[in-house]
């Protein structure tokens, strides 16, 4: 892990090699308390700021994505490859989609001076038997 922070420009201090080893290691999306937890689980305490402020600089470097799924939950992928993604509205549960497998057709006109810096798409799911959650997730 401290290798593949170096790489990126990132000093590896204990706290940041072992933020990295809970996103890398399982390849899952997180939450920042999540890893907050699985760190704390396997060593000495690491603040709540510390954790926000490693995966603001892993953001920054491009060593993970920052997905915001609705206003209220925010994930961190470890996969920064192009891709998309599949949310189950009721079990919270998110699955690549690999970008091959999604054709955006175009994009409307960007503001002047602004160029695309990138498209993510989540594709908002939910089981047959669930009924339609009402609010901003729920697509009209």
């Amino acid at each position: 892990m401290a290798d593949r922070l170096r790489a990126n420009d990132i000093s590896p201090t204990h706290q940041r090699v072992e933020i990295a080893r809970v996103l890398f290691e399982r390849q899952e999306h997180f939450t920042a308390d999540q890893i907050l937890g699985s760190v704390n689980a396997r060593h000495a305490e690491v603040s709540k700021a510390t954790v926000y402020n490693t995966l603001k600089l892993f953001v920054e470097k491009k060593l993970i994505r920052e997905l915001i799924i609705d206003p209220t939950r925010v994930v961190y992928d470890p996969n920064t490859t192009p891709h998309h993604h599949f949310y189950d509205t009721v079990s919270g549960s998110l699955t690549d989609i690999p970008a091959d497998q999604v054709r955006v057709m175009g994009l409307p006109p960007l503001p002047p001076g602004m160029i695309a810096d990138g498209v993510d798409i989540i594709v908002r799911t939910r089981p047959l038997n669930e009924p339609a959650m009402s609010g901003p997730t729920q697509p009209e």
